[in-house]
């Protein structure tokens, strides 16, 4: 399949000390309502170094304050609510069960224990499965569950076995599941039994257009799903093919299945599961957020390259026995999740593999520190930040050697790796997984929470938020910026200051506790207009699309009489504006105005002060208005930013 290389060397390491402050600068505006009387908890801090010298550290816990901060600020809305997580993991390939059945069993039971544990490891909670053989199988000869002579067939089926898996993927499976009950499983093949194929081939070639075929198809993916069930192992969700555009594989299972044999397969394969295994799911697609160029390359004279190829699966009648999508990070980036989801909305969202890789004279410092970093801001966070449910990268455990593998990617690294001398080392693709599998419980919600970074360098501080079906709640932040960067996060009307160190990955969490509640609500400005002057560049938009990675400049140093209006649409009823400057340290304005109008003619000032820091909070209870306007009254060498402009609405 296709991999993408991950990270470059970075130059030098940053060192420097935690700074958690012990009081909190109050931001320019009106004192915050709420219970900041209560004892708020405090939160818990787990952090991973690019240089190896924290490893999910369990740092000092560090307190919240009432009041704001001159930080940048990460605030963290629970009232906002998006998918529903169903897990964090990887898959127990062929190859990684090998090495880790290949272990001593004290060994062996430790390993397992760092995978699956959620108090001694990181709560491995999603497994990708897959249905026979794939690049990575320790056997020498690549197989499935229904191999026949080449030029003989088996319709009937009465052949299949599942009796390979018996010997040491099951096993461990059951073993996993025992350690984490709460394990989502998920199956997907390779390819289909090759009499099925053109080609009479498990290595590429395409499935038969041919109705009988596809019947057949259907019921040896039922059995499948019924031969793990009674072996243990029930199969939460199911794709017909992985990466069905991949034409050539590199010496491995692959099969060019089109859209309209996926959606025919699927429409055969749905009534029988239904009936067979009714908490099994199947999901559409299973590659790529974008098609790969060389998937586009390989298409066939006459064909399309289906590059809508998720898109026909989900408009398609076969529709209707689909869960959602699932996506691969070779090609494209997350923000297609999105698209997906805005296009479809009832349909859930899936990120089923990503697997970290490295070029052949990389050093194990380089390949650890572009790993984490990689998949930080791309994986960590840019999947479920884009409507992913699921987070799972490729092999779970692999050889020194990246292997054992029978064709396909010889650069790729898995979450362990086990060495010629039976220890065990745990690599970035634990931490990336582990910094969300032992803290994100399934069925946790992800909530709203600011966000600075994207998945496309830019040295900003990239998070994300969920809310445990407990009631707590666990922050992943990761600072891109090779050097330490000093935010706050802000709940209700509380708030904590932490610095973290350049490339860090870290978890906050913090209990349920009614000193984080907050009586308001954040107002969507879906439809809302922003222009700027006295000069208007067309980007005063990005200061209302919800997005604080993006941003409205001024583009010149600060001087009285710049602004900033937004057209709400229509006359909305507000108690408190937010004037986040986010991320671009210093570009807060200096003194503002905040003004009101309701024909964008004649305006009324609402509060007007000093600007202090990044986040200025406006308390204007009662206030309606259809205009906002914010003023420049200050001068500064700095230019002015505005990233967000928030609305609330107590209640």
């Amino acid at each position: 399949m296709n991999r993408r290389a991950l990270g470059a060397a970075i130059a030098s390491t940053v060192a420097l000390s935690l700074a958690c402050t012990t009081g909190i600068q109050a931001a320019a505006a009106a004192p915050g309502h709420g219970p900041a009387h209560r004892a708020a908890p405090g939160a818990d801090v787990w952090v991973t170094t690019p240089d190896r010298t924290e490893l999910l550290n369990h740092r000092a816990p560090v307190a919240f304050h009432p009041g704001a901060s001159t930080r940048t600020t990460i605030t963290v809305d629970p009232g906002q609510t998006f998918q529903s997580m169903d897990g964090f993991g990887a898959a127990l390939t062929d190859s990684s069960a090998a090495v880790l059945a290949g272990l001593p069993a004290p060994a062996r039971d430790d390993a397992m224990r760092k995978l699956f544990d959620p108090g001694a490891g990181i709560g491995v909670s999603f497994l990708r499965q897959p249905v026979g053989s794939s690049d990575f199988t320790a056997e020498a000869e690549h197989y499935t569950y229904d191999d026949v002579p080449a030029g003989q067939t088996d319709f009937p089926l009465a052949r299949f076995s599942v009796a390979h898996d018996e010997k040491l993927i099951l096993p461990l499976l059951r073993q996993a599941k025992r350690l984490n009950p709460d394990l989502t499983v998920m199956a997907t093949p390779w390819s289909p039994p090759a009499w099925m194929k053109t080609g009479d081939s498990l290595i590429g070639g395409r499935l038969k257009d041919d109705p009988a075929v596809h019947q057949a198809y259907a019921r040896y993916l039922v059995k499948f799903v019924q031969a793990y069930a009674a072996a243990g192992v029930p199969i939460d969700y199911l794709t017909v093919q992985n990466e069905p555009q991949n034409r050539k594989p590199g010496g491995y299972p692959g099969t060019d299945l089109t859209a309209g044999q996926e959606a025919e397969v699927i429409a055969a394969l749905g009534p029988l599961l239904q009936r067979a295994s009714p908490r099994t799911k199947i999901l559409g697609y299973d590659h790529n957020w974008t098609t790969h160029p060389d998937d586009i390359a390989t298409t066939p004279p006459g064909r399309s390259p289906e590059t809508d190829y998720p898109y026909e699966i989900l408009d398609s009648d076969a529709a209707k026995w689909v869960a959602g999508t699932a996506y691969h990070c070779y090609s494209g980036d997350p923000s297609a999740q999105s698209a997906m989801h805005a296009a479809h909305p009832d349909k859930g969202i899936w990120f089923t593999e990503c697997s970290g890789s490295h070029g052949a004279s990389d050093t194990p410092e380089q390949i650890f520190r572009g790993t984490l970093t990689w998949h930080a801001r791309t994986i960590t966070v840019g999947t479920t930040r884009n409507w992913a449910k699921s987070v799972a990268n490729w092999n779970i455990a692999l050889d020194s050697a990246g292997g054992p593998h029978n064709g396909g990617c010889d650069t790729c690294t898995g979450l362990l790796t086990v060495r010629a001398d039976g220890t065990v080392t745990t690599d970035a693709e634990y931490y990336t997984i582990g910094h969300l599998s032992k803290f994100v419980k399934p069925g946790a919600v992800r909530i709203a929470s600011t966000n600075f970074g994207t998945t496309g360098w830019n040295g900003r501080l990239t998070d994300v938020a969920f809310r445990n079906p407990d009631g707590s709640t666990a922050l992943v932040v990761h600072n891109e910026n090779d050097e330490p960067r000093a935010f706050a996060v802000a709940v209700g009307e509380q708030t904590f200051e932490y610095t973290l160190p350049g490339g860090a990955l870290a978890t906050f969490t913090w209990p349920r506790s009614g000193a984080l509640n907050t009586s308001k609500r954040e107002i969507p400005l879906t439809g809302a207009r922003a222009t700027a002057g006295p000069a208007d560049d067309g980007t005063a938009a990005l200061a209302v699309d919800a997005d604080a990675s993006t941003r409205w400049s001024s583009g010149a140093a600060q001087a009285p009489g710049q602004f900033l209006q937004v057209d709400l649409g229509r006359t909305t009823r507000f108690d408190e504006v937010a004037l986040d400057s986010g991320d671009n340290l210093g570009d807060y304005a200096r003194g503002w105005t905040l003004s009101a109008s309701d024909d964008g003619t004649s305006w009324r000032e609402l509060r007007s002060g000093p600007g202090t820091g990044q986040l200025t909070t406006v308390s204007v209870p009662g206030s309606r208005a259809r205009y906002l306007r914010v003023t420049s009254t200050a001068g500064s060498g700095a230019w002015w930013s505005l990233a967000d402009i928030r609305l609330y609405r107590s209640h």
